[in-house]
């Protein structure tokens, strides 16, 4: 990632913390006005919205500190944290909603003032919405786990609020007060499902998950149409830590080429490969003609 991708980053994530906390008094004013327990579950989530935009942004900051002597690949890695504590919040808000929803099961009653709450509830909804998009994004286009991570959960946020307006409509329109407890068990299992993707995704980035099929094509390309004084390339190897990717392979020159020649070689298939894997991390290992090949052969 570039400087300005950093700055960007962390504005974003710095901004998602008035965001979140203006959203989360939005939804608890519904709540409060009408008295609905479905649109207390939607503001339940919301105060963990709030939790994961403060963690975002401190871990998004730790992450994009330069590497020293104790972290010398860099800290990436730690805006994978950041998003696995998000998908474990997530999944304690859908725990808390079932909490509520259980017990007005057995006590539904209709929301008062619906007109208004739901308003409120949906303009709440209308702002989430337009942040989620631009950090998820934003997240992807600067490889940031946390952001993209911050901006599903938000989004799941979002389905969250729909679910609640389109339940709480149909119960005002039939009568049917236990249609409202009934969403909200409904809206739990959403995010638990939610939840549980953020969790395995970020697990796989902590487990030094290869680069996304997209990028390991373009790598490919950019070795093929660069391998001019190159016999084979083989052995082939990315993994992704936060914003930095990772990528080794050997390449095969004559065994009579300098070391000057070799150097250049590799100089040139670095340049090709950084303009489509943006600060991509590179190691090279050059191999004499005549070698025995190790390793899945990329090209030649």
């Amino acid at each position: 990632m570039n400087s300005e991708g950093n700055v960007l980053v962390r504005k974003l994530a710095f901004w998602g913390i008035p965001l979140s906390i203006g959203v989360l008094g939005l939804k608890l004013l519904a709540w409060w006005v009408t008295g609905s327990v479905a649109l207390l579950s939607d503001g339940l989530e919301s105060t963990v919205n709030v939790v994961a935009a403060f963690v975002a942004y401190f871990v998004i900051r730790y992450a994009q500190k330069p590497a020293d002597d104790d972290h010398q690949f860099g800290h990436h890695k730690a805006e994978y944290m950041s998003a696995v504590l998000e998908g474990v919040l997530i999944v304690v808000a859908a725990l808390l909603i079932v909490q509520e929803a259980w017990g007005a099961l057995f006590n539904p009653r209709l929301p008062e003032a619906p007109v208004l709450g739901l308003a409120i509830n949906a303009f709440a909804g209308g702002i989430n919405a337009a942040w989620a998009t631009i950090l998820i994004r934003v997240g992807k286009k600067y490889a940031s786990p946390a952001l993209k991570a911050d901006g599903h959960h938000i989004m799941s946020d979002v389905v969250t609020s729909a679910g609640v307006l389109i339940g709480l409509v149909l119960a005002l329109l039939t009568g049917y007060a236990i249609l409202d407890p009934l969403l909200a068990v409904v809206v739990a299992i959403n995010i638990l499902f939610q939840g549980s993707k953020v969790i395995l995704h970020s697990l796989g980035g902590l487990m030094d998950r290869a680069v996304e099929p997209e990028e390991d094509e373009a790598i490919k390309k950019a070795i093929a149409d660069n391998c001019d004084g190159i016999i084979g390339v083989h052995d082939l190897r990315t993994r992704r830590a936060g914003a930095a990717a990772f990528i080794d392979f050997h390449v095969v020159v004559p065994a009579t080429m300098t070391v000057r020649e070799a150097h250049d070689i590799c100089d040139r298939l670095e340049d090709a490969i950084r303009d489509v894997i943006s600060g991509a991390s590179l190691a090279i290992h050059v191999e004499p003609e005549g070698e025995k090949a190790h390793g899945v052969k990329v090209v030649l």
